[in-house]
């Protein structure tokens, strides 16, 4: 499995070896021992959750209180999507930074974002399924979201498809009532970069 670090610190791409023959595919998509060794902690599944999206469903930006946060490892196992990590850690050298990962059924990377990081994903064709493994489990008191189109992230989601049928992004009313960067910073929403560190400090201890 390759591993690559993307421009917001704390989020890995991961490219499984795959083993194909006239059958079929075999890969494996989590490896504990490459997961520690890329992170410096193991991952301590909590969750696991699989979502079916329709062309052009835009879910995100999510994230969670830390601590404890909610770490994602993150896989596309039908069709595609675009897959986004947000840096949202008040006081981060790279605030505001995003990067992307095209996640699909072709090269099946995975996509992994540490606590304290925003996340979301545009499907580019009908029944994109996305597989994704949670370090905790799902509380809502304490997760948020950040409007996936908030024009100060400037996220650059894509306008066409897989098949290059026009997208058109549709939103949850949820995320459509999301606010922008700058106002969950206001309203002390997002996780501070001091705070994301000592707790993710604390897993590598």
């Amino acid at each position: 499995m390759q591993v690559r670090e993307l421009a917001v610190p704390g989020a890995l791409e991961l490219t499984p070896r795959q083993f194909g023959d006239d059958r079929g595919v075999f890969l494996e998509w989590f490896k504990a021992d490459t997961f520690t060794e890329a992170t410096g902690h193991p991952f301590e599944l909590a969750q696991a959750n699989c979502s079916v999206s329709a062309a052009g469903v835009l879910r995100g930006v999510h994230f969670a209180d830390v601590p404890p946060g909610q770490a994602k490892y993150v896989t596309c196992a039908r069709g595609a999507v675009l897959d986004v990590v947000v840096d949202i850690r008040v006081g981060s050298p790279t605030f505001g930074t995003w990067d992307t990962v095209l996640l699909d059924d072709v090269d099946r990377r995975v996509i992994y974002l540490a606590e304290g990081l925003g996340h979301a994903f545009m499907s580019l064709e009908d029944a994109s399924t996305v597989l994704y493994l949670c370090s905790t489990g799902y509380a809502p008191g304490r997760e948020h979201g950040i409007h996936p189109l908030d024009p100060d992230l400037a996220i650059a989601w894509p306008t066409t498809g897989r098949d290059g049928a026009p997208l058109t992004p549709l939103l949850s009313d949820k995320d459509a009532a999301a606010p922008g960067l700058r106002d969950a910073a206001d309203q002390g929403l997002l996780p501070t970069w001091q705070a994301v560190n000592e707790y993710v400090e604390g897993l590598r201890a």
